[in-house]
């Protein structure tokens, strides 16, 4: 049987080349290529010109916080956001949803809650907690994709952080699975600078949560990443004192993986208001000359990729009119926007469309499981894919942001990088500011 339908783009992401190609598609993946110009083909043809054509996006840290708490985000708006940026596939976290992702039955609830609500794809992290510790296998055998752990205070009761003897009593069976164990990072045993009694100052807040407590999480995880050769994932890094550590433990050959998210990139310490909560988030975002290494960082492959660790709140918690930076919910909303705020930042620094490639599909479809069927356009893969114009300036306003809430510190910003399309499985999801009707994502779960 003959394709389906077909997208031509004159710079259609290919064999790590953006060049002329038209992609066909069939049941939902692509069936072939055709490079140059596509001529006769046979069947209904998309034509997008030179704007490009490459894989979707694949985003491995969101905070969807369905079910339980759909007031703060939930699949249908998280998933929305997701297709008008371009983000074909998604990973939730285990956490921020009540109950927790911690236990197969608690993973069952969050597998109906999502049913019928999934506009992209989406797999699911399980969390691993004091009272779950020993018992991983049922958890991992239940079909998430890895493991997520906190070493400080998660902002959930429901979900407490572990200690080193905690994940002692887990890491075999992760290691086992061959699933990756995802970590906050941060130890507040580890000494902290004086902090000012004022609550409104950011400077204040930066100083309560030290590179310190970072840079010893760390290297304890690097020490028990050695010691139980557990696939070893570092969540949002920004202290760029670790580097070293981290550096040292992949010179050793350890299987220790890193990403760092959007706004430890594009906002600096030193620009950050008093009393702006939006900004609130943790670890927090730090000064310029760290952030800058943090880049390098990107450019040398010690950071392997890119994510946003969306993490919403209804406004009451994020404490707008107060400005107490201790009381609001620490997180950040950028999922909608991840592709052209890495982009923005990046092309002033000298980096090319193909590094965007890597960081935001390539790398972190792999990280997941997939990258043998997504993050890249190849015959036999998903046709999961993203259409867009980077060099499209266009401003970020709350009417057309797709977030349950339009709090985000990227409001009014202008961002290179416009979405002009979104598909899931050959069928658009989005285009031109609207989302289509009905729902095309798909649960993803490890077999």
């Amino acid at each position: 049987m003959p394709p389906t339908h077909a997208i031509h783009s004159h710079r259609t992401y290919l064999d790590g080349h953006f060049q002329p190609a038209t992609v066909f598609i069939k049941n939902g993946r692509i069936h072939s290529i055709k490079k140059g110009k596509p001529g006769h083909i046979g069947c209904p043809l998309e034509e997008v010109g030179n704007a490009v054509l490459m894989p979707g996006l694949t985003d491995p840290h969101v905070h969807i916080n369905e079910p339980g708490r759909t007031d703060w985000e939930g699949f249908d708006t998280a998933t929305k956001a997701a297709a008008a940026g371009g983000i074909t596939t998604l990973v939730d976290m285990p956490l921020n949803s009540s109950p927790v992702t911690t236990s197969p039955q608690n993973f069952q609830k969050k597998l109906a809650a999502a049913e019928g609500k999934l506009h992209v794809n989406c797999g699911f992290w399980g969390g691993i907690v004091p009272s779950n510790a020993g018992e991983m296998e049922a958890l991992l055998a239940s079909g998430v994709l890895g493991i997520k752990a906190f070493l400080t205070h998660s902002g959930i009761d429901e979900f407490p952080n572990v200690t080193a003897a905690d994940l002692r009593k887990g890491m075999s069976a992760i290691a086992k699975s061959g699933l990756p164990l995802l970590v906050h990072c941060e130890l507040e045993n580890a000494a902290a600078s004086v902090v000012t009694a004022d609550l409104r100052s950011y400077q204040s807040y930066l100083r309560s949560r030290p590179k310190a407590w970072e840079n010893a999480a760390i290297e304890l995880m690097v020490s028990l990443c050695r010691e139980f050769g557990c696939r070893t994932h570092i969540v949002h890094l920004s202290s760029a004192e670790a580097l070293p550590v981290i550096i040292k433990a992949k010179k050793e050959g350890l299987p220790l993986t890193v990403e760092t998210c959007a706004h430890y990139l594009y906002f600096d310490a030193e620009n950050i208001p008093d009393a702006d909560t939006r900004y609130k988030c943790a670890p927090p975002i730090r000064e310029k000359e760290n952030n800058e290494q943090l880049w390098e960082a990107l450019r040398n492959g010690t950071i392997d990729f890119l994510a946003t660790d969306h993490s919403p709140a209804p406004p009451e918690m994020k404490q707008l009119e107060s400005g107490d930076l201790r009381k609001a919910w620490g997180g950040i909303s950028s999922l909608q926007f991840l592709l052209p705020i890495i982009w923005t930042a990046a092309r002033q620094r000298g980096f090319e469309l193909k590094n965007i490639v890597a960081w935001l599909v390539e790398k972190p479809a792999q990280f997941i499981g997939q990258g043998h069927r997504k993050g890249k356009i190849a015959v036999g893969y998903d046709a999961d894919l993203v259409v867009w114009q980077p060099e499209e300036i266009f401003e970020i306003k709350t009417e057309n942001i797709f977030h349950r809430h339009k709090i985000t510190p990227y409001l009014g910003q202008q961002l290179f990088g416009k979405t002009i399309q979104t598909y899931i499985g050959g069928a658009k999801v989005f285009e031109d500011g609207g989302i289509a009707a009905g729902t095309r994502g798909k649960v993803i779960l490890h077999k």
